[in-house]
């Protein structure tokens, strides 16, 4: 049954991305990333269901705001945002949400959702932050790795 979902939802005009993006790890001052961008590249491998921003408590009103101004869907953790956002990201793939998992970050705690979505069948992209915010191990536990401003 699972087999057959995949190949009904693969339909290039129904391809749904799921972008996740790892706010304590993409937004720092030495990246310079804008959200703008990072939802923009999202969008170039299908329209997005989901596009999620995941933050600490700490972030500031500011941030917040302009995300969800953007489109963001934010989810603030009060732990450790890297759980949240892999267990999310891999119950979306799981779950038959989408069929693109875009993970915006430079962590590898990423790798096994990348992983699992594609023993799925989903195509897999990791977005770097920056030329020295790449993580090898993630970029090669997806089908695309992509780095920001390059």
């Amino acid at each position: 049954m699972k087999l057959l979902r995949r190949i009904l939802d693969t339909d290039e005009s129904r391809t749904r991305v799921g972008l996740f993006v790892d706010g304590p790890n993409v937004l720092r001052g030495e990246f310079d990333v804008d959200l703008d961008e990072v939802r923009e590249l999202a969008e170039t491998y299908g329209p997005l269901a989901l596009t999620r921003l995941y933050v600490d408590q700490n972030a500031s009103p500011g941030l917040i705001q302009a995300a969800e101004a953007r489109g963001f869907e934010v989810v603030i953790t009060s732990g450790d945002v890297d759980v949240r956002l892999a267990v999310d990201a891999t119950d979306a793939a799981v779950a038959g949400q989408i069929d693109v998992l875009v993970v915006a970050s430079r962590d590898t705690d990423f790798k096994p959702a990348l992983e699992v979505a594609g023993r799925e069948g989903l195509r897999t992209v990791a977005v770097a932050p920056g030329e020295y915010g790449r993580s090898d191990a993630l970029g090669n536990a997806a089908d695309e790795a992509v780095t920001l401003g390059e």
